[in-house]
């Protein structure tokens, strides 16, 4: 492939593919793409318009499929497609097929040349070269199509150090490491989440990659939620603050204020807040779909969003998009539509749009409009169209979105049901209504891609993309996040920091089987949870508890796995008399819902369906009660010197079954063990506070309401401290600085509640 460049003076820079026929427009001395191919400057041709402009024009001049195709949303792609889901190449699977990693598929082709899709989600990818040259070659197919409309390639967060992979496919390889959005919070500084939003857009856009799917910017104040660590907390002010940071980070480019070439558009999530579900389940599941309000905290939960929907704040601040959540927010208003989030008319017209004035893109979450799913546990063979399962067809639930306020189908692919809603709308409010209502979303997508400067310069260098992604500068800054966010809870006796002549035992660490995402079965083993060739000479490792002066075990919060942990299991909702419904723990040894609600808030009122989701009584385990097991074993080898206990953290747990035998505790959110190591022995000191509160038990687990931040009882360990909101510690003792001053204010929220 041939690109070329053309320079203007005081101008962007055109770059376009010889190859693709397209032609340049040269007036008043500056140069355009033709991309209409008429070789008469049109307004949405003219760079020096604003991209509302040029926007409102290439909007009116577009067919309803062609509307359509900027509507829709690609399936997961990989760089090459192989694996369970992959595509074939000239008809062959990629390994057979003689094609190169950055060629494209049938399926990604057929896209863009007879879809007119123009957006992707992109997960693994082969090298930073490969992605790049992928991109270049869908930009090509683009710039050959009618209007050569840019292809907007969008990523999920990938720059996570233990990014999950039920949410995140595209995480791992030769790319800045940081730490999960939680620990981003646990650091209380904006400053970091503003420096990671310009490192990851200046390594996404040299992959090619425009669009960030996130912030997830819900607030945690249910604590058992399975998507926990990718909020920033439960403190509406820490996690606004942090929104906007990382917001402006990602979409202001090289630091100009303004929008460019360097700048990725966020999709913040999820509108109105997905981390009230109740119980703690998750709303990728029927089982659970339904967020409630006890404390009639709607307005708190929509609280972190107002400073990225602000239409006052600047439009680096402002998120280009909204994306509403899965779940069925239940009674959140008078209307008492209930219905899932992006289907709710009250949700994205009446408050986004209309009460908060947000008018930029709103895209529902993947995949809602089929049918719902005839497993309970298989997100694969269904939708999760809560709240309009029955007496809608594919088409009509893609025109209630649309009527909804919704601009884009994240995941749907086939213009089809939405070319029918097009009619379904025509019929309902007059064919003249239903295109200005299409249009209308056609100028809020397209706005967005004039503001990336793609039109006029969308292909990538992958010369460039290998020296940026990965580059040095970039990895230290995300290894300074990372010992930033890691939060020292107990230094009893100032075990730390270590000496460089300090005996370290290392046990191995029991992996049990689990039951994967996509069901695949995870064989259980037994191996070292940290990276001894890390150490480095930090400490000096030793066999046995007998040689050692301290031990270091690392271990995992309480995981839950999506069978029987997950709050649900579907064998259980065979038998008689029982609906299927359990507790989720957040302790290690097997807990019994004694103060668990005997009739749940929420439920489905069809015939069939479970209306009482209450699990009172019923008792359930986790998947790694082995880690208390090593706790405990090591505690005893150890006798009277001291036991480290790092703990990789997802969710706030419960510590009484820990603390007692553990003389330091350190929690981490995904952190590199050599910077661990560092931590432990003072190159590095911790200085991370907890962005939630750690609870006593589950009992105040159990009687904390899924929409109240800070109603639980922390708890208070063996050496006085209190692990709420807030607390942390360094070498010195407990930490008090301007984070806490400014934020530790929140905990206030019951106070504040009572006067109002």
């Amino acid at each position: 492939m041939s690109i070329k460049k053309i320079i203007n003076e005081s101008g962007p820079t055109l770059t376009y593919s010889t190859d693709s026929g397209l032609k340049i427009i040269e007036k008043d001395g500056k140069f355009f793409k033709d991309n209409d191919r008429t070789g008469e400057l049109k307004p949405f041709e003219d760079w020096r318009l604003t991209a509302n402009e040029r926007a409102d024009d290439l909007a009116k001049r577009l067919s309803i499929k062609d509307i359509v195709g900027l509507m829709l949303f690609t399936a997961h792609l990989a760089i090459p497609s192989v694996g369970d889901r992959g595509q074939l190449y000239d008809g062959k699977p990629f390994a057979q097929s003689g094609h190169k990693p950055s060629d494209l598929s049938d399926t990604q082709i057929d896209y863009v040349k007879n879809l007119r899709i123009r957006h992707t989600l992109l997960t693994q990818v082969s090298s930073p070269a490969d992605a790049a040259t992928w991109n270049n070659n869908m930009q090509l197919l683009a710039e050959e199509s009618p209007w050569a409309i840019p292809v907007v390639n969008s990523t999920d967060p990938r720059h996570g150090y233990n990014s999950n992979a039920e949410f995140n496919e595209g995480s791992g390889g030769k790319i800045s490491q940081w730490p999960e959005s939680i620990g981003i919070g646990a650091t209380f500084d904006p400053a970091v989440a503003k420096k990671f939003g310009e490192v990851a857009s200046t390594e996404d856009r040299a992959l090619g990659i425009s669009m960030y799917l996130g912030p997830q910017v819900d607030l945690a104040t249910e604590p058992r939620w399975m998507r926990y660590n990718g909020t920033f907390g439960e403190s509406a002010h820490l996690s606004a603050d942090m929104a906007v940071a990382l917001v402006e980070g990602l979409q202001n480019s090289n630091h100009t204020g303004q929008w460019g070439s360097n700048s990725v558009s966020a999709m913040s999530k999820h509108w109105p807040g997905g981390g009230a579900i109740e119980g703690g389940r998750d709303a990728h599941f029927e089982y659970g779909k339904y967020s409630v309000y006890p404390g009639h905290n709607q307005s708190y939960q929509t609280k972190s969003f107002e400073g990225i929907i602000n239409p006052k704040t600047s439009s680096v601040q402002r998120t280009a998009g909204i994306m509403p959540y899965y779940s069925v927010s239940y009674n959140f208003d008078q209307a008492h539509e209930n219905v899932g989030n992006a289907y709710d008319h009250y949700l994205i017209t009446d408050l986004l749009r209309g009460h908060f004035g947000y008018n930029e893109v709103v895209a529902t979450d993947w995949c809602i409009t089929a049918n719902e799913p005839t497993d309970v546990l298989d997100i694969l063979s269904g939708d999760q169209c809560w709240g309009v399962e029955d007496g809608y067809t594919v088409a009509q639930r893609h025109a209630r979105l649309i009527m909804a306020g919704v601009d884009q189908f994240g995941g749907n692919r086939d213009p089809k049901p939405v070319l029918e809603a097009f009619d379904i709308i025509s019929q309902l409010m007059g064919k003249p209504w239903a295109e200005q209502r299409f249009r209308l979303s056609a100028k809020r997508i397209l706005k967005n891609v004039f503001q990336l400067g793609l039109f006029e310069n969308a292909y990538t260098d992958p010369v460039t993309a290998e020296k940026v992604v990965g580059a040095s500068e970039y990895v230290q800054a995300g290894l300074d996040a990372q010992a930033k966010s890691a939060v020292l809870l107990k230094n009893k006796n100032a075990v730390l920091p270590l000496y460089k002549t300090t005996k370290v035992y290392i046990p191995k660490r029991h992996y049990p089987e689990q039951v994967g995402w996509y069901l695949a079965k995870i064989p259980a083993h037994d191996d070292y949870s940290l990276n001894l060739k890390a150490i480095d000479g930090q400490f000096e490792l030793v066999d046995t508890p007998e040689q050692a002066d301290v031990a270091l075990l690392r271990i995992k919060s309480p995981e839950r796995a999506f069978i029987k942990y997950n709050g649900y299991d579907p064998a259980l909702a065979k038998e008689p008399n029982d609906n299927g419904f359990l507790p989720i723990s957040l302790q290690y040894r097997p807990y019994t819902a004694k103060m668990a609600r005997k009739v749940s808030i929420a439920g489905d009122p069809r015939p069939g369906r479970t209306l009482n989701r209450s699990y009172q009584g019923k008792t359930t385990d986790t998947l790694n009660a082995s880690d208390l097991t090593l706790v405990k074993t090591v505690r005893a080898e150890m006798v009277n010197k001291p036991v480290i206990v790092s703990i990789d953290t997802a969710n706030p747990f419960v510590l009484a079954e820990i603390e007692p035998l553990a003389d330091v505790i350190m929690l981490d959110f995904g952190i590199s063990h050599h910077l661990l190591y560092e931590l432990l022995t003072g190159t590095k000191e911790p200085s991370g506070l907890l962005p939630f509160q750690m609870p006593k038990d589950m009992d105040t687990v159990e009687l904390q309401g899924e929409d109240t931040p800070f109603d639980m009882t922390p708890y208070t360990d063996s050496q006085g401290h209190t692990y709420d909101f807030g607390f942390g510690m360094n070498f010195e003792g407990p930490i008090h600085d301007w984070r806490t001053e400014k934020y530790l204010k929140d905990t206030n929220f019951k106070q504040v509640q009572a006067e109002k």
